[in-house]
């Protein structure tokens, strides 16, 4: 003999209220290895659809929390180190770009430079 739970609903509004606790385990749920979303959304009887809003919903608040972006510092250029003297003359002038780097601190003092 086979058990089915049933929800009866006595007053007077049609809609359950799922509380945040109920969201986060139905949600965690379907974030589990080989967890078939309908199944979980029809033991909860709800749609599919309401399972993956919530998910979405809570997913984002979860990542509004990590920074999305990372503070910038600008310094002036650093000095191009000078060329040894050659005997030769030098080369005629060419149109040459500006030469630039990017220096890049990482965590833990590390520091990556990008030149030009």
């Amino acid at each position: 003999m086979t058990k089915h739970q049933i929800e009866v609903i006595t007053s007077v509004e049609r809609r359950r209220r799922w509380s945040r606790e109920e969201k986060e385990r139905l949600v965690a749920a379907t974030l589990e290895p080989r967890a078939s979303v309908s199944e979980i959304a029809h033991s909860a009887g709800i749609h599919v659809s309401q399972l993956f809003r919530w998910r979405k919903e809570l997913c984002q608040i979860s990542a509004a929390s990590v920074p999305q972006l990372v503070p910038v510092e600008v310094v002036g250029t650093l000095p191009v180190p000078p060329t040894p003297a050659s005997p030769e003359p030098p080369p005629a002038p060419r149109l040459r770009k500006k030469a630039s780097m990017v220096m890049i601190e990482l965590g833990g003092g590390r520091r990556l430079r990008v030149e030009s």
